[in-house]
């Protein structure tokens, strides 16, 4: 008759709740408690109610009473059947009221809403960091721990998250799950398919608010910002030398090292960076893949070709301090300057 009435006479005196039943109210006085009477012969595990421990007691039997009636999969648990047959169905019976989304799951439906309300329930106890999903707080959490549960058989790589561990195993394996389908590029990282698609549809998402550069990579982006900060976060352990990009630090070192990492096929030739290398070989090539647009004219370096295009602009940029002078070239100022300063160079 209560489902009828609705009364609910057992009321909990630690808080709101009523039931209509004693037994649920007994159930409900556990998490209050904390009381576990149910209790796993196998295994220490306990357990608030019975169904809990029925469950449970499954990972040991490995019983999966409920079949799927389309597929051969079984589950332990009702409830994980009633999910599964979701991925048969394609229905999503959690809807946001806020946007389009819809979930199969309560759970990925209880996060969604946090995208809307900002709540970040997971704190961590030694920072002030604070996480929309359990997950995400547990991998922060192994940036205080220095753990690395994922770790490489086949290498001595081990990873804080197994995102990272299942992108770094496909460098042995080679598997490339992430296709163009615009060509045949494949890529092992998602990231990377959604980089190149901007290669065909000209995307360029990364806007400078300071001039009119807009790249299609965040890194390149970050790099250029640099241009108008001016910042400098690559410094040399053995000098005062800092450097805008990372790679442009690696080049520097070989002038403390020595190092020539890149060498000539053709020639005994060696160089501390690549793109050197890359100019010297068209010395071999006769390669001249600079062509004035308005000539005919061609060059091995791009250098050569903006000072060549100032012979049609008339351009001179480098402007002498100390008369009215100018230059389409740094070195004929710099020849210039003798003539102020009465510097003679030693002949060559």
């Amino acid at each position: 008759m209560r489902t009828c009435t609705g009364e609910k006479p057992f009321q909990c005196d630690l808080c709101d709740s009523a039931f209509s039943h004693k037994c649920n109210l007994t159930k409900h006085m556990r998490t209050h408690t904390r009381e576990e009477p149910f209790q796993c012969d196998p295994c220490s595990s306990a357990f608030l109610r019975k169904v809990s421990l029925t469950d449970h007691m499954r990972t040991h039997t490995e019983e999966m009473p409920f079949q799927c009636d389309l597929c051969n999969a079984a589950f332990s648990r009702k409830d994980s059947l009633t999910k599964h047959m979701r991925t048969h169905t394609g229905e999503k019976p959690f809807q946001c009221e806020l946007c389009n989304s819809a979930f199969s799951e309560k759970g990925n439906f209880t996060t969604h809403m946090r995208t809307h309300t900002g709540e970040k329930p997971f704190h961590c106890d030694l920072c002030n960091s604070a996480f929309s999903v359990k997950g995400n707080l547990t991998t922060h959490m192994r940036t205080h721990t220095g753990e690395k549960p994922f770790q490489c058989e086949l290498c001595n790589s081990a990873f804080s998250e197994k995102g990272n561990f299942t992108i770094h195993m496909r460098t042995h394996t080679g598997e490339k799950p992430f296709q163009c389908d615009l060509c045949n590029s494949t890529f092992s990282v998602k990231g990377n398919l959604t980089k190149h698609m901007r290669t065909h549809t000209g995307e360029k998402p990364f806007q400078c608010e300071l001039c009119i550069s807009a790249f299609s990579h965040k890194g390149c982006f970050t790099k250029h910002m640099r241009t108008h900060t001016g910042e400098k976060p690559f410094q040399c352990d053995l000098c005062d030398s800092a450097f805008s990009q990372k790679g442009n630090l690696t080049d520097h070192m070989r002038t403390h090292t020595g190092e020539k990492p890149f060498h000539c096929d053709l020639c005994i030739a060696a160089f501390s960076r690549k793109g050197s290398l890359t100019k010297h070989m068209r010395t071999h090539t006769g390669e001249k893949p600079f062509q004035c647009d308005l000539c005919n004219s061609a060059f091995l370096q791009k250098s050569s070709l903006t000072s060549h295009m100032r012979t049609h602009t008339g351009e001179k940029p480098y402007q002498c301090d100390l008369c009215d002078s100018a230059f389409s070239e740094k070195s004929h100022l710099t020849k210039h300057m003798r003539t102020h300063t009465g510097e003679k160079p030693l002949p060559v």
